[in-house]
């Protein structure tokens, strides 16, 4: 019996499946990773892993950076969470401000606190009810986003969640990303009572899916014509592609953006920010209420801070020729072994599809064979390779990956699609 296998033995007597999150389930069960460092991690049993989940988007420098874990030392010897205003806030923050022109911000401590706080913002603000939101859109796992959501919802077959009520499920209008036609609706039927549009500018919970030319500005004109707020979660695309939040690359600006993952440096966080109009309506300031005992700690900002100084100096094209090289080639071993396989990528942020299809959303991206993937997954993490562990997760790149990762990952990838075709 593997050390892995023994440890989960255990979790499962003190955690629902024996996980403190769903996405990090996998059958049998999953390994336990005790360090990880660069683009690699390492198990209790001694195997190493390429990983390409990266904790799910956060490490985009790779796993424990010289700066950020030095940055955490100096720190913890200073404050680790007063509870309290503190410079280290300020610094991270201001940063993150004139690298996105964003004019205020705020943290929360996750990207489903800094999504569920613009929800309840957009509503103060405008006095409306309704919220749309697109299928498949993750956006946290809090109620108003627990309708027709993405990753661990269509891993697990449950699209919602139950425990939800329907008076709340009823504020929220699901439409269809990439189909402007079905935004209109929604508007015609309830545009005076809706406060937001939310939606991941590059949806990653259905796999990675782009917007189609136009629709992004499609959105942005349907709710400039009815006033209502276009909110941007940009939770894993801020600071992915450039020093700087995706809208920059579009001419596209939201109303309230949300951020999180990568500003963090690793650790837990999450923000969001909009105009000083807007954000003033914030507690103390405003009625709309938002708080949070870690907000803002010391060691978040420090990690953060370290994080994007290092960001800031980085070529960010790297990424972007090494995802189309991993990407090009997974699909062409997979059809080279008789698998029907298809992919999306932008950046550092790549996904392949057991599927004949394009996938462009939702209903696409579920025609996937998710039981394949997982084949395959299985496979590839005996020989070495950490994939996202789900068929609408994420796979990721870090500035720690290397040709030598990506070369040594195709050749397993090479074996694996042999024993799944």
């Amino acid at each position: 019996m593997s050390e892995s296998d023994r440890m989960f033995k255990k979790s499962a007597e003190i955690f629902p499946s024996g996980v403190n999150s769903p996405v990090r389930y996998f059958s049998p069960h999953p390994v336990f990773i005790r360090r990880a460092s660069g683009p690699h991690m390492f198990d209790e049993d001694g195997n190493t892993y390429i990983d390409y989940c990266l904790g799910f988007g956060p490490h985009i420098l790779g796993h424990s950076h010289p700066a950020v874990a030095e940055a955490l030392k100096e720190q913890a010897d200073r404050a680790i969470s007063p509870g309290t205003a503190n410079r280290y806030e300020q610094e991270l923050g201001q940063m993150i401000l004139e690298a996105t022109g964003e004019e205020m911000m705020r943290f929360t401590n996750s990207g489903t606190e800094a999504t569920m706080h613009a929800i309840r913002l957009a509503r103060g603000y405008t006095g409306r009810k309704f919220i749309v939101k697109m299928e498949g859109c993750y956006h946290g796992a809090h109620d108003y986003s627990l309708i027709k959501t993405g990753s661990g919802g269509i891993t697990f077959g449950s699209p919602s969640s139950r425990g939800i009520p329907p008076e709340v499920a009823g504020t929220v209008i699901p439409v269809t990303f990439n189909d402007l036609n079905s935004v209109e609706d929604a508007f015609r039927n309830f545009g005076k009572n809706i406060a937001a549009v939310i939606t991941e500018p590059v949806m990653g919970n259905a796999g990675v899916i782009l917007p189609e030319d136009g629709f992004l500005e499609g959105l942005r004109d349907i709710c400039d014509r009815y006033s209502a707020l276009l909110i941007l979660d940009e939770v894993i695309t801020g600071f992915r592609f450039h020093y700087g939040n995706y809208q920059q690359l579009t001419g596209i600006r939201a109303d309230i953006t949300t951020y999180g993952k990568i500003i963090g440096g690793g650790l837990p966080v999450g923000a969001l920010a909009s105009s000083k109009s807007i954000m003033r309506y914030l507690a103390p300031s405003g009625s709309v209420y938002e708080a949070g005992t870690f907000s803002g700690n010391p060691m978040t900002m420090a990690a953060g801070t370290a994080a994007l100084n290092v960001l800031k100096h980085s070529n960010y094209s790297m990424l972007d020729t090494m995802s189309e090289e991993i990407l090009g080639g997974i699909i062409r071993v997979l059809r080279n072994n008789g698998l029907n396989a298809t992919g999306n990528r932008i950046g550092g942020m790549f996904q392949f599809f057991f599927n004949t299809d394009a996938v462009k959303n939702y209903n696409s991206a579920i025609k996937s064979n998710s039981e394949m993937y997982m084949k395959f997954f299985s496979y590839s993490l005996e020989n070495g390779i950490y994939f996202a562990p789900g068929q609408f997760e994420t796979n990721f790149l870090s500035f720690s990956h290397t040709a030598r990762e990506i070369d040594d990952t195709l050749k397993r990838v090479e074996i694996s699609a042999e024993k799944i075709a």
